[in-house]
């Protein structure tokens, strides 16, 4: 999964590419296996349906993993984050599963995906003029960031700089070309920016340091980031975390809408949930909902963190439940 405390959604499989997840892990081989918390009851059994549909995290199992733009501390102007902090405010996470629809399901560029969202909401209005100068925005191997880096972009240049969008491999080696100014500015995720931080600076066993509570993690991936050199603008209202998914007609059929009604309808034999093969053990997958919600599934289908084998299950009625990331453009309406 990734080296964060979320498994995330968006670009299906290459956010795991990009080291977001740490909730659950890698896609594995499908089979279905006992919890290790028994359930008991009737439990809901799976139904299929083409809708899928994120059940509420009332109760914060996941941290906030905002989309924020990380900025090397050389090049954080005030003109830059004006022009960067555009874009968080135009954000929130049903326009990034819209924006990540346009990409991975209707197939168009990155590009003309930020280019049509930057003028459906006026991005470049009003933006101020900085000094100029070249600015490298870098952009995960996934399209979801690909995407956001070419928002950055837009913004950036209606700001007078001359930009140009770089795909960047995993944090581990973006995240010191960052530091260095080797690339100036990179969309990144609040909650497991600030753990990739927090053990880089203080070891791999170091205390974790994001929330559920979004100002906690600013304030601590503020902290970590003067450190290193890295300065943050202001933090999306989107998302990209892990999520648990159900189809409407599943939804409809047994009338639960968050993570809490599941567990207080669902928790029995015929439930099965489906996910990474870490997720039982992890605490941000099945583990998490046993110690927050108390959710108790009959069976764990061994599958893909967040990505297609996990839908696929949903829509065909093999999988009650399943692990998915929030931003994912299936998700879109």
């Amino acid at each position: 999964m990734r080296t964060r405390t979320r498994l995330a959604v968006g670009a299906v499989g290459a956010l795991t590419a990009a080291g977001l997840l740490t909730g659950c892990g890698d896609a594995g081989s499908s089979g279905t296996e006992a919890p290790e918390a028994g359930a008991t009851g009737a439990g809901c059994a799976p139904v299929a349906g083409d809708q899928l549909v994120v059940l509420e995290d009332d109760k914060k199992l996941q941290n906030t993993d905002n989309i924020v733009p990380a900025v090397n501390a050389k090049a954080a102007t005030p003109e830059v984050f004006a022009a960067l902090n555009k874009v968080s405010a135009a954000l929130d996470t049903p326009k990034l599963v819209a924006l990540n629809k346009a990409v991975d399901v209707d197939r168009k560029t990155p590009e003309a995906a930020a280019t049509e969202f930057a003028a459906a909401n006026d991005l470049t209005a009003g933006i101020t003029k900085g000094p100029g100068g070249e600015i490298v925005v870098g952009a995960g191997n996934f399209s979801e960031s690909q995407t956001l880096g070419e928002l950055y972009r837009i913004v950036l240049t209606a700001a007078g700089y001359e930009v140009r969008v770089q795909q960047i491999g995993s944090r581990e080696l973006y995240e010191p070309a960052l530091e260095k100014g080797e690339i100036q500015v990179v969309p990144e995720y609040a909650a497991t920016m600030a753990e990739f931080l927090n053990t880089k600076i203080n070891g791999k066993d170091a205390e974790p340091v994001s929330s559920s509570a979004l100002d906690k993690t600013m304030s601590a991936l503020t902290k970590a980031g003067s450190t290193v050199g890295i300065s943050f603008g202001s933090p999306s209202a989107a998302q990209n975390q892990n999520a648990f998914a159900v189809t409407r007609a599943f939804a409809d059929r047994y009338g639960v809408r968050t993570l809490s009604e599941l567990a207080a309808t669902c928790s029995g034999q015929e439930t099965v949930l489906a996910g990474p093969p870490e997720c039982p053990q992890r605490p941000k997958c099945q583990a998490g909902l046993v110690e927050v919600y108390d959710f108790r599934a009959g069976s764990f289908s061994s599958l893909d963190a967040g990505g297609p084998q996990t839908k696929n299950a949903l829509t065909t009625g093999a999988a009650s439940v399943g692990l998915v990331f929030s931003s994912d453009g299936a998700l879109a309406g």
